[in-house]
């Protein structure tokens, strides 16, 4: 079914199913997001960033919770054992099972409305994360990496919210959103982490709801979370729109393949602005999903 171009070679042909997404963690979040697949522990990790709150699920164990001290946007898992997360203040060392949190840098201490959002290791070890103003007024976020050497370095600015990244599987090609404009950049990235030819990879009308996190394939397609969208979208690298999962949720915030063969996409949601009308009709809000695929995803790298 084609739902229409946006953009003068950009291609909506979609392929819609009703998922047997299954709430594997109904935590009601208010503001899930960063699903990780963590190999060492065979385990899905992700905050609740308005909670704040880090959770752990395993299929043995359930669910684990922490409270963090500050709010984390994003979370990857480090060579050195914990993670590095992106926060309200900068970049940082985490481990909450040991309850350690340590500052790395903060690039925008002077900007105390902003705070780190979305965040992701690229190919070679590298953590890139966005920065988005808190109160989603202003266009003042920027896309940062931050190397194993922990230097950082802005690569791109003018965001309202920024969300992604995510990664071709050959490392070349780079993906970040710019959510409230519906707009998902792709960018040629080198073997030095150099990010260049900013270009619209794909873009999306309103009724489609608005790109959020997201992650890549095997093949080299993009599986995109749809705040405001209820489903997870996958797009080929051709920016063919090839497949529409439906979910019982409003507002989808970004989704990551993991299980022993990464043939699972889980996919984390949110509460925040919802009232209680709109609960009532979605009560898993803010729940953790997972459903199989018939395509495997890419085993994520630890930074460092």
């Amino acid at each position: 079914m084609r739902l229409g171009t946006v953009g003068p070679q950009l291609r909506f042909v979609i392929v819609i199913e009703h998922s047997a997404a299954e709430p594997i963690a109904p935590v009601e979040a208010v503001l899930g997001e960063g699903p990780v697949w963590v190999e060492r522990d065979q385990a899905l990790w992700w905050v609740d960033i308005k909670g704040p709150a880090v959770f752990r699920w395993t299929e043995a164990g359930g669910v684990a919770r922490w409270t963090p001290p500050l709010r984390i946007g994003s979370l990857a898992p480090a060579e050195r054992g914990g993670f590095v997360a992106g926060t309200e203040r900068g970049f940082f060392w985490a481990d909450p099972e040991a309850g350690l949190y340590e500052a790395i840098a903060d690039p925008e201490a002077l900007m105390h409305d902003n705070r780190f959002n979305d965040g992701k290791v690229d190919r070679a070890g590298r953590f890139w994360a966005g920065t988005m103003d808190d109160r989603e007024e202003l266009a003042q976020g920027g896309l940062y990496r931050l190397d194993p050497d922990l230097s950082w370095r802005l690569v791109d600015d003018g965001y309202m919210v920024t969300n992604g990244p995510a990664f071709s599987p050959d490392g070349r090609t780079m993906y970040h959103t710019d959510s409230v404009k519906r707009l998902i950049y792709a960018f040629d990235l080198d073997s030095d982490g150099n990010a260049s030819n900013r270009r619209p990879f794909v873009s999306f009308l309103e009724e489609h709801g608005h790109p959020d996190g997201m992650t890549v394939d095997s093949e080299g397609c993009l599986w995109i979370a749809f705040w405001n969208g209820w489903c997870v979208r996958r797009v080929s690298p051709e920016a063919d729109v090839l497949q529409t999962v439906n979910l019982p949720v409003e507002r989808p915030t970004s989704c990551a393949f993991g299980g022993p063969a990464l043939d699972r996409l889980f996919v984390t949601s949110a509460r925040v602005g919802l009232n209680e009308n709109a609960l009532a009709v979605q009560p898993l809000a803010g729940a953790l999903f997972m459903f199989e695929t018939n395509v495997r995803g890419i085993a994520e790298r630890p930074f460092g």
